[in-house]
């Protein structure tokens, strides 16, 4: 839907589809399908529905309505970067106005929802993500330290934790496991990105690591965090709470991602940090559901 709504102008992008393309729809879907992970994961059966799909309503409304302030905040450099520069903020098809407004009552809305449908813990933890990822990570963090990514994604790592508090009112380490897997995950995923959109960043003046330590440096770092994910992967094991079809699915996937932060490392090409980032994607997807198939298939497939 992106890379067609890229090639069309104003006038023939309908203001529904603006407002949607605000919310980063594939980004969001990330967001919801680990919170949905962290609902399943917190009790043998299957959460209550009612409230479970109060939880995901809820998330979805404030994960957009960050996606949607990030896109105003950040409209200026939008419009310098290619990859952006298709936004409606951007292009000027929606006013500061309009966006701030979709964005305060998409943010009320889901805080609403949480709280009289879910539960206050859950609300407030999703709140301080939003004021995590719009405020301090937009706003502060990417466009001070080529760190934003690092610090910034504390925030991005939340959505087990919400689900998970959302069915169980409560957190555990549990969920505080699998928010420092997608912690440790988003440095090699965004930089593998930066990489190959390094000129975007740099006319964008934004202080992304390629730009400020060089690329070298910064396959060097894709290739450390790689293996530190890849040993974070295996916590849940280690700790009892996945068995082993987890822990194989978390060594292969693991150790492909480790190969092609190698290579990217000793051999780049532009090619390569595209297929390292998209394997990224697939990576921390992939891993959650193995984490799903381990929890509802494995003590039935191993019992006795």
């Amino acid at each position: 839907m992106t890379t067609t709504l890229a090639a069309t102008g104003p006038s023939s992008r309908s203001r529904l589809a603006q407002y949607y393309v605000l919310t980063k729809p594939r980004v969001v879907q990330l967001i919801v399908f680990c919170a949905v992970i962290g609902m399943l994961l917190a009790q043998p059966g299957l959460p209550a529905w009612q409230p479970a799909l109060a939880a995901v309503l809820g998330i979805w409304l404030v994960a957009a309505a960050a996606a949607a302030f990030n896109c105003l905040i950040e409209q200026h450099i939008d419009r310098r970067m290619q990859r952006t520069a298709w936004r409606p903020t951007a292009k000027g098809e929606l006013s500061t106005a309009q966006t701030l407004a979709f964005s305060a009552v998409l943010c009320a809305a889901g805080s609403a929802v949480l709280l009289f449908a879910v539960n206050a813990l859950t609300m407030w933890l999703t709140f301080a993500t939003f004021v995590g990822y719009a405020v301090i990570y937009t706003v502060v963090l990417k466009p001070l330290t080529p760190q934003n990514i690092v610090i910034g994604g504390a925030s991005g790592a939340m959505p087990p934790v919400l689900g998970w508090a959302a069915v169980t009112g409560e957190v555990t380490l549990e969920p505080l496991i699998l928010a420092l897997i997608i912690f440790l995950w988003t440095p090699p995923h965004f930089w593998a990105l930066a990489l190959y959109r390094v000129e975007d960043y740099r006319r964008a003046g934004l202080p992304m690591l390629p730009v400020t330590h060089g690329p070298e440096f910064t396959r060097l770092q894709v290739l450390l965090y790689t293996l530190i994910l890849l040993a974070a992967t295996l916590l849940p094991f280690t700790f009892r709470f996945s068995g082993w079809i987890y822990f194989a699915a978390a060594l292969v996937l693991g150790a492909w991602f480790v190969v092609l932060a190698w290579r990217l490392w000793r051999d780049y090409s532009d090619a390569l940090a595209r297929q390292t980032f998209r394997f990224s994607i697939w990576h921390l997807s992939l891993l959650f559901a193995a984490l799903l198939v381990d929890h509802w298939v494995g003590p039935w497939l191993f019992a006795g």
